[in-house]
């Protein structure tokens, strides 16, 4: 078993330059620049999931030089809840 827990890559904002993040918003998730712009413009967004720590921090690293709001987090546990239902 891997005691290492699962990272998510969270974008919050784009900032002003916002093709600068689609691009690395692109490079980061592999996706069409396409695909990158629309994801882009729904921040906050959960772009990618399931990630070891260093990998998830260098994606946020990528993200915040091209100008981005962005924040790696440890992911929840399954059956773990993050907010209470209404």
């Amino acid at each position: 078993l891997c005691d290492d827990p699962s990272h998510e890559v969270v974008l919050i904002d784009c900032g002003p330059g916002e093709m600068d993040v689609v691009r690395a918003v692109r490079k980061v998730t592999g996706l069409s620049l396409w695909h990158s712009r629309v994801l882009a413009r729904q921040a906050p967004v959960t772009l990618l999931a399931g990630l070891p720590a260093d990998w998830a921090q260098s994606a946020v690293t990528l993200l915040r030089s091209a100008g981005a709001r962005a924040e790696w987090r440890q992911e929840p546990e399954p059956g773990e809840r993050t907010a209470p239902s209404p």
